[in-house]
């Protein structure tokens, strides 16, 4: 594999730092260009974050020194520095849109970890794992924006990361109702407990916009590509309930599941087990070996243990069984900055890379 250069747009943020931590030592990608808003503009990285470093790790000493450029005033010089950039950018809905665009129609390809475009028809909303046939839309996408090599590709919302791959295998016994509560941790807010000290001994039952995208998001990732657009899945019927909890890192969902066709717990356990996607298959280097990780204990899994199993990769199931109004009840984690933010993005990126959208 070739190696491309990439850049991260909102790098002085929490999922930006993500980023810099992922990619420090990465085979496939090397970061030539961080930026940021304005007023980090100018400064040395190191600079511009200063103390609001969030990441367990240090900074990669091969970005320290790095200038930060205007991640809107300096769009066409990135897009001649780079093959494409990683997108994290804390701003309005319609000016993250606006700027994502600007950077496809500059022929710089675009990964992003942002919201804005999840809704978009032409933009793909991929977990690799899942609906990696959805890149396929990309074709269309660069009609409509008059691109040769520019697009946009998002990755979804980080909760929907912890219950939707564990639905996915099931998919074949007609899933047709689910209910699913997620107990969000604060890096998902771009918080730590030094910079949000209200969360401590304390449960927040409102995040706003969460319940909507929970709901909605499978919904087009389940869905299919009809013509020049991706068109929603009508079933199954989801219904969130999305709390913010005093927990650093991982996205716990507790999830009620009902099915046309009842298959057996053994033969759930089995589809988790043997579950394998296209990034295995195609060995990514982002990719966890087993993606689903069934715990037998009722303890598990717990966010301390388990949210960085394969690098903050996999997701973890545990309590599986019968209910008196659904078929069945299980309880799913995943790391929301790993697999459910910038993680998951490295993974899209490195998915799209081996299928040569980026060359």
């Amino acid at each position: 594999m070739k190696k491309y250069n990439v850049g991260i747009i909102g790098a002085t943020g929490m999922v930006g730092q993500r980023f810099a931590i992922l990619l420090e030592n990465h085979p496939w990608f090397n970061v030539v260009c961080l930026a940021a808003s304005p007023r980090s503009a100018g400064k040395t990285y190191e600079e511009a974050v200063g103390s609001r470093w969030a990441m367990d790790k240090e900074m990669p000493s091969s970005m320290k020194d790095m200038i930060i450029l205007d991640a809107t005033a300096d769009i066409e010089k990135i897009a001649g520095m780079v093959d494409f950039v990683f997108c994290a950018v804390d701003m309005k809905k319609a000016e993250i849109k606006a700027l994502e665009i600007a950077y496809a129609k500059a022929e710089c390809p675009v990964v992003s970890n942002n919201s804005a475009h999840r809704a978009t028809e032409t933009v793909p909303m991929v977990v690799p794992e899942i609906n990696p046939e959805h890149i396929e839309i990309i074709e269309a996408q660069r009609k409509s924006l008059g691109t040769k090599k520019g697009f946009i590709a998002v990755k979804s919302n980080c909760s929907i990361q912890s219950y939707v791959p564990a639905l996915h295998p099931l998919m074949k016994y007609g899933v047709n109702k689910v209910l699913a509560c997620t107990y969000q941790a604060i890096s998902g807010a771009g918080k730590t407990f030094e910079t949000w000290p209200e969360m401590l001994d304390n449960v927040i039952p409102f995040i706003g916009g969460e319940e909507e995208k929970s709901e909605q998001e499978p919904l087009k990732v389940w869905g299919h590509i009809e013509g020049d657009k991706i068109v929603n899945a009508v079933k199954p019927e989801i219904t969130t309930q999305c709390l913010r909890v005093p927990v650093s890192n991982g996205h716990t969902a507790a999830v009620f599941v009902s099915f046309d066709n009842k298959p057996s717990k053994e033969e759930i356990l089995k589809c988790w087990k043997e579950f394998v996607g296209v990034p295995q298959e195609l060995e990514l280097p982002s990719a966890p070996k087993q993606f689903l990780n069934y715990f037998e204990d009722d303890n598990r899994p717990q966010a301390r243990l388990d949210r960085d199993m394969e690098g903050g990769m996999a997701v973890s199931i545990g309590r599986l069984r019968e209910d008196t109004q659904y078929d069945y009840k299980f309880v799913c984690l995943s790391h929301n900055t790993l697999r459910g933010a910038a993680g998951g993005a490295v993974l899209l990126a490195e998915l799209l890379a081996a299928k040569k959208y980026f060359d």
